[in-house]
């Protein structure tokens, strides 16, 4: 059957030594769990193929489609700091690149797929919990504009996979940009192969940044992009939670939604992933984070920069230049989430005051800047006395703006999301899908489709959870 696809798979013309080819292990009784509709459609797919027996044995695997090129991409990285010198897909398979109408060409990779030489002693397997939060939460960013791998689909497997427990196994179809990380440069020079790092350099640059010039033109490129993808992390109070360099994806896509969450109540330190004991990646923790990680492609790309002196300095300099691009586009942001359509010079000092009054009165991140918008901020604060002193300065910052009130909220509503992903209802959705009910999933990821409207029907889904609801800590499902 025909779906729709239409594959030319350049990376699997890069050598053998990228990857290992395989098709993915085929699953006992795949039955279709969620079908992406609007993205389905934007790739010129055919949902109704999709939806069919033969549509679902492909996106669970059982089935390869006509001029897909199986494969599981090989890489290394730092793990929490740590260097470890093979990682590699471990429980996904890249079907190939799927060329759309528009000659856009995207990944499309089954997460979930069985075992891979990159396992390493794991099943290979997905259940259903990081299945449906990656799928919520993926498709969310990409609802607030903020540059995001995507889900296609989710299907049952009809097998149970053995966590702390037996659950429900699942498969994720992911569409990304591409599945290139920074510590796919990473394997390869730490193997000394420079005609590797040539032609993934070549491949990237080609694939990414055409008007990229060489290795530092690559780095530049990839520099910038992190830059703005972490300020609209930030933006939004999210907190990716496990920012591996494995994990950093050198199209400046977000990548790995494995034990991410947004925050509540306003915390700069604020952690929410089991498995980072230190808060290496905590909410405030994360620029800097980044710019570790983009110094770990800029060492990466070193062999292919001429003279040894010349070429540090040059790499060294284009990573420094995150921090001012960071805060450029970090401040960009946040002026648009208050209303400020002019630039001042002490706007950076407004935007921290507010965030310090939140982190004071115990604010819910996402409803302090929804109700900045229309009058309602002070009932996000558990104690509302810093949100009052704060907005004396406010009102005086906007009173030099020549836009009117009215003008002025409707933008704000349209870059401060009424609705996120609280962690307590991608919570309930998980449970209830384990019971087989898949209304919660379903309704949240309708309403998160259009985050920045709100109204009666969606209002309990942008209440902060009780303390009883209350989700502290979140695990990466592998």
């Amino acid at each position: 059957m025909d779906l729709g696809f239409s594959f030319d798979n350049s990376y699997g013309r890069l050598p053998e030594r990228f990857y290992t080819r395989q098709p993915p292990v085929a699953v006992r009784t795949p039955s279709l769990l969620a079908l992406n509709h609007g993205l389905a459609a934007e790739l010129g797919l055919d949902t109704t193929a999709l939806q069919s027996p033969d549509g679902v044995a492909m996106l669970a695997g059982n089935s390869v489609p006509a001029g897909a090129d199986p494969l599981a991409q090989v890489y290394a990285g730092h793990q929490f700091g740590g260097w470890s010198p093979q990682l590699g897909d471990g429980r996904a398979v890249l079907l190939g690149e799927h060329v759309g109408a528009d000659g856009a060409r995207v990944d499309i990779q089954l997460k979930g797929s069985g075992r891979t030489p990159y396992s390493r002693m794991g099943d290979g397997r997905a259940w259903l919990g990081p299945v449906l939060r990656e799928y919520i939460v993926s498709e969310a960013m990409h609802a607030f504009g903020i540059p995001t791998t995507r889900a296609l689909a989710a299907v049952a497997t009809g097998e149970v996979v053995q966590r702390e427990a037996g659950f429900p196994g699942a498969v994720l179809t992911r569409v990304a940009a591409s599945h290139i990380r920074v510590g796919t440069f990473q394997y390869f020079v730490a193997r000394r192969d420079t005609e590797a790092l040539q032609a993934l350099m070549e491949h990237v640059i080609a694939r990414h940044y055409p008007d990229a010039d060489g290795p530092l033109g690559l780095l530049d490129a990839v520099v910038a992009a992190q830059a703005e993808l972490v300020a609209g992390w930030m933006s939004l109070g999210f907190i990716h939670g496990v920012m591996n360099t494995d994990n950093m994806a050198v199209s400046g896509e977000t990548i790995d939604y494995g034990p991410c969450a947004f925050q509540d109540a306003y915390a700069p330190a604020r952690v929410f992933s089991s498995i980072d004991q230190h808060g290496r990646y905590a909410y405030n923790q994360q620029p800097g984070v980044a710019a570790w990680n983009l110094a770990q492609l800029a060492t990466s790309l070193l062999p292919l920069m001429g003279e040894r002196d010349a070429a540090i300095e040059a790499a060294t300099a284009s990573v420094h230049r995150f921090e001012p691009l960071f805060q450029a586009a970090w401040l960009a942001r946040f002026r648009a989430k208050l209303g400020l359509a002019q630039a001042e010079e002490r706007d950076a000092e407004l935007v921290e005051g507010l965030l310090a009054a939140m982190a004071a009165g115990g604010a819910d991140f996402t409803n302090t800047f929804r109700g900045l918008s229309d009058g309602t901020v002070r009932l996000a604060f558990a104690d509302a006395a810093p949100i009052d002193a704060w907005q004396d300065d406010w009102q005086d910052r906007l009173g030099r703006e020549d836009r009117s009130a009215e003008i002025r909220a409707e933008a704000m509503r349209a870059v401060n999301p009424a609705i996120i992903p609280r962690n307590h209802r991608i919570e309930e959705a998980i449970q209830a899908g384990l019971r087989g009910d898949l209304g919660p999933f379903e309704r949240l990821t309708a309403a998160l489709a259009k985050p920045f409207e709100d109204g009666p029907d969606t209002a309990d889904l942008a209440r902060p959870p009780t303390v009883d609801e209350e989700v502290t800590q979140t695990f990466c499902g592998t």
